[in-house]
């Protein structure tokens, strides 16, 4: 059978359920088999009630993605969350196209592109290098909040309020009582969303309204 006319790992895509209710989570590890921490993240978001999962690359391995099915996907949920490897200072090559190419103008942002206006988005991430190696004096140099602005600017851009990501710094030296802990308090967040303790004091959704002269011409 050819690879791309298998089924993949999440099955077939779901019907959206009841609009402005659910989770919808996007998966994006291009060696899932292989992770230690991302495919555990996954398999409890897939036992929690409301979590519509998509792994990205089992779904698209050939890159062509179906956006009119994840538009209905993102319409359907209230609750957007991005759970993926970083990978050099961003989000892995598909999660990125995922946004190029289902984020459209009119829809997602823009003139009309109030879509997603009132929702929430949430990173979910996992890095290679500890916490100490994200420091002025650390090898990336940076505190990893500086890595931070192209998620929260594309949540602002279509209306969402970005939530406090959850980050797990060392993924590969974890030990795994660690893992463990950080897998639980995932599926926790998850099943008790949206009542967060720190929900009350996020301020409402930005509104970032692009004139319509900044729109480049087809």
């Amino acid at each position: 059978m050819d690879e791309h006319l298998r089924t993949p790992p999440d099955g077939p895509i779901p019907a959206p359920p009841v609009a402005g209710q659910g989770i919808y989570l996007l998966a994006a590890h291009p060696n899932l088999r292989e992770s230690r921490v991302n495919r555990r993240l996954l398999d409890a978001a897939r036992n929690v009630a409301r979590v519509d999962t998509n792994d990205l690359y089992a779904r698209y391995p050939d890159y062509f993605i179906d956006v009119a099915a994840e538009q209905a996907r993102l319409a359907a949920a209230q609750l957007i969350v991005l759970l993926h490897p970083i990978h050099w200072y961003s989000m892995p090559a598909l999660q990125k196209l995922w946004l190029d190419e289902v984020l459209t103008y009119g829809w997602a942002y823009g003139v009309g592109g109030d879509a997603l206006r009132g929702k929430d988005l949430w990173l979910v991430a996992t890095t290679g290098g500890p916490s100490d190696s994200y420091h002025p004096q650390g090898y990336n140099r940076y505190f990893f909040d500086a890595f931070l602005p192209p998620y929260a600017q594309t949540a602002a851009l279509c209306g969402m309020r970005f939530l406090p990501p959850l980050l797990l710094h060392g993924a590969r030296s974890a030990s795994e009582p660690e893992v463990t802990q950080h897998v639980e308090r995932f599926r926790q967040r998850l099943q008790s969303y949206p009542r967060w303790p720190e929900m009350d004091e996020l301020g409402n959704c930005p509104a970032c309204d692009v004139p319509l002269a900044d729109r480049p011409r087809d």
